[in-house]
């Protein structure tokens, strides 16, 4: 594995009252094995707008751990310009992305680019994005998405949003914000804890647990709104909300009943709690596999917690892991395949994924409190809670733990963190 160790400070606003302007800190502390090498020419065009662009496209493909950057500054290509494969290709490029930044039909402003095989001396497609000047590094991630597919066969996830919460001066804040952290935005700001927050499949609501009235409520949250309403207030705890892949159901954790079990709400409030485990011990932090069929949860019925699946209608329970005697928060991914989750070794808490074809396990991380694992829409990363230096700060680790990142906001703690899903 190449170590690197570079730092890019990227500037956000804490937007609720009081706050002052924060940093999140991008720290990249490994590397792909076989980086490809990619040259992206500098978007001609508009000057301020081109270099928006162009800085956002490299910075995503080098934060991904996967590209080598070839310098070229000073081209001046856009996506009609005749191209000099030998030259890219002598200059160690296998392949180059130009582009231009100007005006739509309607007065808009417009990204054109396309993307070249140096090596076959052939064009991999391209495509125009109609933008504006709010909007521009937007269409930079897309740009950047696009060139992630075609080079590496997986969908990208630069155009996508994480959600976390930050604890600072006695509030904690709900955020969310690009997935290399920029554009954070406040969406719900409260003087009690507010905790498990996750994604709807649709990327347009999020359900998340609120102490704001003295005891945890489930709510949903609509991003493009700011309404949100109570899906779960029962007598007692209300906790670890999950969506269905369909988007209609919460399974919750309620304690009405007396130890925590698991329930299937309706999304929108309506109906009363369907209960799906019926143990003598806790049963908490559900979780739908990605066909919906079943969820995979954690329990101490056997004595220590472990985490098990059943099917989504409740019964046929099988246990799940075995190595080590304490593994929590089950995730599994959007293919199907893998199985992140929490494992304490030698007193560690660390991040392990499951092949859930060979049942082998990994440990991905050397930290010692990880927490709240969430995986990438394209299962490639995994999003973290960890703590260094006795503060909370966000890490991603690819799903074969080589690449690793690691994200933190000066003003306070970071926790909670949830991955979107692709937009649609």
């Amino acid at each position: 594995m190449h170590r690197i160790s570079r730092r890019v400070f990227l500037a956000f606003a804490l937007l609720s009252s009081g706050f002052a302007q924060a940093q999140l800190s991008i720290e990249i502390t490994g590397a792909g094995a076989n980086r490809i090498p990619v040259a992206i020419a500098d978007f001609v065009g508009d000057g301020a707008a081109s270099r928006v662009v162009t800085a956002t496209v490299r910075s995503d493909l080098e934060r991904s751990g996967l590209f080598k950057l070839v310098d070229a500054t000073g081209s001046n290509l856009d996506e009609n310009s005749p191209i000099n494969h030998g030259d890219w290709k002598s200059r160690g490029a296998d392949a180059l992305a130009a582009g231009s930044i100007g005006r739509s039909p309607d007065g808009r402003m417009e990204a054109r680019f396309r993307l070249y095989d140096t090596q076959k001396a052939v064009s991999l497609g391209g495509a125009a994005y109609v933008t504006s000047n709010e909007q521009l590094r937007a269409a930079g991630h897309r740009i950047a998405d696009f060139i992630y597919e075609k080079l590496t066969g997986e969908k990208g996830i630069f155009s996508t949003r994480i959600a976390y919460v930050v604890k600072s001066r006695g509030q904690f804040l709900l955020q969310i914000a690009d997935a290399d952290g920029q554009g954070a935005a406040t969406a719900l700001t409260s003087t009690e804890p507010i905790i498990s927050p996750v994604w709807s499949p649709d990327g347009g609501r999020l359900a998340y647990v609120s102490f704001e009235k003295k005891k945890p409520i489930i709510y949903v949250h609509s991003i493009a709104s700011g309404q949100r309403h109570i899906v779960a207030n029962q007598k007692g705890s209300n906790s670890a909300p999950a969506w269905s892949p369909d988007g209609r159901k919460l399974a919750v954790v309620l304690s009405k009943d007396g130890n925590s079990q698991i329930y299937a709400v309706n999304a929108d409030g309506s109906g009363a709690p369907q209960r799906l485990t019926n143990s003598g011990g806790i049963d908490t932090e559900p979780r739908y596999s990605a066909d919906g069929g079943s969820i995979y949860f954690t329990s101490d019925r056997g004595g220590s917690p472990q985490i098990y699946r059943m099917s989504a209608g409740g019964g046929d329970v099988q246990r799940v892991t075995f190595e080590s005697n304490y593994n929590v928060s089950p995730r599994p991914s959007a293919d199907g395949k893998s199985l992140a989750f929490i494992s304490r070794r030698e007193g560690r808490f660390q991040l392990a994924v499951m092949d859930l074809a060979s049942r082998q396990v990994q440990i991905l991380t050397d930290s010692h409190k990880d927490e709240s694992p969430s995986f990438a829409p394209n299962s490639r990363m995994i999003l973290i809670a960890t703590e260094i230096g006795g503060r909370g700060v966000l890490s991603a680790v690819s799903s074969d733990g080589r690449i690793k990142q690691r994200l933190s906001v000066a003003a306070g703690d970071v926790r909670e963190p949830a991955w979107g899903p692709f937009l649609k």
